[in-house]
C-alpha cells in the first residue's frame, strides 16, 4: 500500500517536474536562438551548425534549470494533492510526513545525480565545444566575409582592403589596411600579398602580409615614419564579427574537476586566479545538492493548502529562488574581490535554504503552526499588558 503511495506521489511530481523542465530551457534558449538566427541568416552559417551550437549550450541550462524545475514541480505537486484534501487523509490514516517525503527525497536524488553528471562532465566538455565551434564559424566567416575591391570593417579597429581574390579564396593581393586599434598612433598597411592564418589552439586568426610596408603620422602632422618588411602578422578580433571568443584555451568553466584541482597547484598564479577556480570547484558540488535542500523546503511550504495550487506554487518557486541566486551571486562577488573565502561564498545559500528546510519540516512533521505561535504569544503579551 505504501509503494503505491509512494508511485503515485512520485508521478504527481514527475509530470509538472518534465513540462516546467522543458519551458524554463526553451524560454532561456530563446534569448541564444535569436543570436543564432542572425548566424544564419546575415552569416550564411548552415542550419546544422546553429543545432550542433544549441545542442552544446543546453547541458549549461540545464545546470540551472533541473533544480528549479524540481523545486516549482514539488510546491505544485505537494499542492494539489493538499487542496484536493489527499494529504489530510493520507496523514489520518497513518502515513506520516517522514513517509510521505519518501518519493519527494527519490526525486531530488535523481535530479541530483543528473545534475552532478551535467556539472562534472558535460557542462565543461560542452562549454569547450561551444568555443571551439564559435572560433570555427568566425573563422569561416573571416575567409568567407572578405571581398575583393570591398572595405571590410568587420573587424575591430581595422579596415581590410583587397585589390584581387583567387576564386579559391587561397590569398589577397593588394591589400590595404587601416589599423585603428592604437589610440592617437593610426597607421596603414600596404602588401602585396596577405592570407589568414589560424591558430586552433589558441583561438587567434592572423593576417599574414608579405613585402609591404607601414606607414605612420604621428597626430600634429608633423612626423612621418615608414617600416617596410617581408613578413608582417596582424591580429583579429573576431568578436565583433561573430562571437565573443576568448584566446585562453580553456577559463574556469570549461575544465573538469581535475583540471580545476590541477590548475589550482601550479606555481605561479596569482590570488584573483585561485579565488575563480576554488568557486567553480565548489559549485560543481553546490548547485547539484541544491536539489535536496530545494526538495526539503518546498515539501512543507507545498502541503499548505490553497485554491490556486499552481500560481501560488510557481510564485513561491520564484522568491525562493531568486532569494537562493542572488545570496549565490553576491557570495561569489564577495569571494572574488577576497572579503569572503571560497567555501563561505558558495555555500552559504546552500546552508541557510538546508536550515530553513529542516525547520519547516519539523514544524510540519509535528504539525506546529509559526503563525499560531506567533499569535499566540502576541495574545499573550496583549493579556499581561
Amino acid at each position: 500500500m505504501r509503494k503505491i503511495i509512494s508511485r503515485y506521489i512520485f508521478k504527481e511530481i514527475v509530470f509538472p517536474f518534465i513540462i516546467i523542465l522543458f519551458v524554463l530551457t526553451f524560454v532561456l534558449l530563446m534569448g541564444r536562438i535569436l543570436q543564432t538566427m542572425d548566424l544564419m541568416v546575415n552569416k550564411g552559417i548552415s542550419m546544422l551548425v546553429i543545432f550542433k551550437l544549441i545542442a552544446f549550450l543546453l547541458p549549461s541550462f540545464l545546470l540551472f534549470t533541473i533544480p528549479i524545475a524540481l523545486l516549482i514541480s514539488i510546491l505544485i505537486g505537494m499542492g494539489r494533492l493538499s487542496s484536493d484534501n489527499e494529504i489530510t487523509v493520507l496523514r489520518s490514516s497513518g502515513i506520516s510526513l517522514l513517509q510521505l517525503y519518501y518519493p519527494v527525497a527519490l526525486a531530488s536524488l535523481i535530479a541530483f545525480l543528473f545534475t552532478l553528471v551535467i556539472s562534472h562532465f558535460l557542462v565543461p566538455q560542452s562549454n569547450f565545444a561551444t568555443k571551439r565551434l564559435l572560433f570555427d564559424i568566425a573563422q569561416q566567416n573571416a575567409s568567407v566575409g572578405i571581398k575583393e575591391k570591398v572595405f571590410n570593417a568587420d573587424f575591430k579597429g581595422i579596415i581590410l582592403y583587397a585589390e584581387s581574390i583567387p576564386i579559391d579564396g587561397g590569398y589577397m593581393e593588394g591589400v590595404f589596411v587601416s589599423d585603428n586599434r592604437i589610440v592617437n598612433e593610426p597607421n596603414t598597411t600596404i602588401a602585396r600579398k596577405a592570407f589568414l592564418v589560424s591558430d586552433p589552439d589558441s583561438f587567434t586568426v592572423k593576417l599574414r602580409l608579405e613585402n609591404g610596408s607601414i606607414h605612420t603620422v604621428s597626430p600634429d602632422f608633423k612626423n612621418y615614419r615608414k617600416i617596410d618588411f617581408q613578413t608582417y602578422d596582424i591580429n583579429l578580433d573576431l568578436s565583433s564579427a561573430i562571437a565573443s571568443v576568448s584566446e585562453d584555451t580553456k577559463s574556469s568553466t570549461d575544465m573538469t574537476m581535475r583540471e580545476l584541482l590541477s590548475k589550482m597547484k601550479k606555481p605561479g598564479l596569482d590570488e584573483a586566479a585561485i579565488r575563480e577556480l576554488a568557486i567553480e570547484v565548489h559549485k560543481k558540488f553546490s548547485i547539484p545538492l541544491s536539489c535536496i535542500f530545494f526538495a526539503l523546503l518546498a515539501l512543507p511550504l507545498g502541503i499548505k493548502s490553497h485554491r490556486a495550487v499552481k500560481s501560488r506554487g510557481f510564485a513561491i518557486g520564484v522568491i525562493i529562488v531568486s532569494l537562493f541566486y542572488l545570496l549565490r551571486i553576491g557570495g561569489e562577488a564577495l569571494v572574488e574581490t577576497g572579503r569572503l573565502t571560497p567555501e563561505v561564498g558558495v555555500w552559504t545559500p546552500n546552508l541557510i535554504f538546508a536550515v530553513l528546510g529542516i525547520y519547516l519540516f519539523y514544524m510540519a512533521y509535528h504539525e506546529i503552526s509559526l503563525w499560531h505561535i506567533i499569535r499566540t504569544r502576541l495574545w499573550r503579551k496583549t493579556l499581561t499588558n
